[in-house]
């Protein structure tokens, strides 16, 4: 039996109790009465480069190509990026005194946030041609991801919320609690299945949230592919979920990593209590 990994550091981050040992039992069934998240491993499927430069943010497989923006004062950019080589195909910076943030699409377009400096920005999906600002935006920026009510929005809080994609008015709240505690730290986003997927910042975990209720349904551990990843300092954390819907891949990446993974979700028999 493999011992839990959710580990008491990262619970004493999240403001949560330290963890028990893993229970002999199996993922819990959907029609069973929730008892706290499934508990995932990641196991690497391939791997593509990926510019180290990258402060990333956002992560995007959009109508089959893939799209990034990154962050930091004067160096932020949405970019089209090839898979196979990383190389930039198309490239357009956000504005130099901004620090950019999520990425999302909407309607043909791309919509991405920026972290404190209340402008959210509309591109052209496929030229990255800049469209529209809309500037004076109340909330801190982190992820942003699509669902059939709106964009969805968080800003590092236990909450996100979901905006109207034209107006960006707030439609609805979603307080995200795992095991009935508020989990704090959500980062960059994106819809998989009806779930949102979450990167808790600077840790080695993914969440998948359900967004009728806001419960975390799944906990991914990608702990060994972060240690295994060649970069240094505090900065260099998990950062960057894509899904490939058409074809069912699942895509992660970090600020400053030099590498793009495509993993798959093994389940284990860890539980979170």
């Amino acid at each position: 039996m493999k011992a839990l990994w959710f580990h008491a550091a990262l619970c004493l981050a999240l403001g949560l109790p330290p963890p028990l040992a893993a229970q002999d039992a199996a993922p819990v069934a959907a029609e069973q009465p929730y008892s706290g998240p499934v508990v995932y491993r990641a196991e690497v499927i391939a791997d593509y480069p990926h510019d180290s430069a990258a402060f990333t943010q956002g992560l995007l497989w959009h109508d089959g190509a893939l799209f990034e923006s990154t962050g930091r004062v004067g160096q932020s950019v949405i970019r089209e990026v090839d898979l196979e080589t990383g190389n930039v195909i198309r490239e357009m910076a956000i504005p130099p005194s901004q620090f950019g943030e999520g990425l999302t699409h909407w309607n043909g377009e791309l919509v991405s946030l920026t972290w404190r400096d209340g402008a959210i920005h509309r591109w052209q999906a496929d030229t990255l041609e800049f469209l529209a600002t809309r500037e004076g935006y109340t909330l801190d920026g982190w992820g942003l991801t699509t669902s059939a009510e709106g964009l969805i929005h968080s800003d590092g809080s236990a909450t996100l919320r979901v905006l109207d994609p034209e107006s960006y008015a707030i439609l609805r709240s979603i307080e995200v609690t795992m095991n009935g505690r508020p989990l704090r730290r959500l980062n960059e986003l994106e819809m998989i299945d009806g779930l949102v997927y979450a990167n808790i910042w600077e840790t080695a975990y993914i969440v998948a949230i359900d967004p009728a209720d806001g419960v975390v349904k799944r906990l991914i551990d990608l702990t060994d592919l972060v240690a295994s990843v060649p970069v240094d300092g505090r900065d260099a954390v998990l950062n960057g979920i894509a899904w490939d819907a058409e074809n069912r891949r699942l895509f992660v990446t970090g600020k400053l990593w030099p590498k793009l993974y495509e993993i798959a979700l093994v389940a284990t028999d860890a539980q979170v209590r």
